[in-house]
């Protein structure tokens, strides 16, 4: 059996930890899938990403320390419980877990720490 893919979902405003996030992973031998990397120019992006989350078996969110209920991560939360994929929130630490939605704290998250320590913990998990 191959190792699973993990899909990335992030806010705009978390894209250099999402990129620094998946590359740790990827050093780690873990396969992702990351719209910065996997989606070319003139591609449509929602297409992209229905199709990277179809192909993934794992998906993870980030939640954004400042805007953690966006729309459109939820959007994608909503559509990988409907595949079936396993979810895995990111929370930030300052983000107190009474706050957030019943879908995420009612399952096994990681706190975010470092790009590198994050996925260090991940990776971890996957291969446990």
């Amino acid at each position: 059996m191959s190792e699973p893919q993990i899909f990335i979902s992030y806010t705009r405003r978390d894209a250099d930890w999402a990129r620094d996030f998946a590359r740790a992973l990827k050093d780690r031998g873990v396969r992702v899938w990351l719209d910065q990397f996997q989606v070319a120019l003139g591609e449509s992006l929602s297409e992209a990403v229905e199709a990277g989350l179809r192909e993934s078996d794992v998906f993870v969110a980030l939640l954004d320390p400042e805007h953690p209920f966006n729309p459109n991560l939820y959007f994608e939360i909503g559509a990988a419980f409907g595949m079936g994929k396993r979810i895995v929130p990111i929370v930030p630490r300052e983000l107190e877990a009474a706050s957030l939605p019943f879908e995420i704290r009612s399952r096994q998250y990681l706190t975010r720490e470092s790009p590198e320590d994050t996925a260090e913990e991940l990776a971890h998990a996957l291969a446990a």
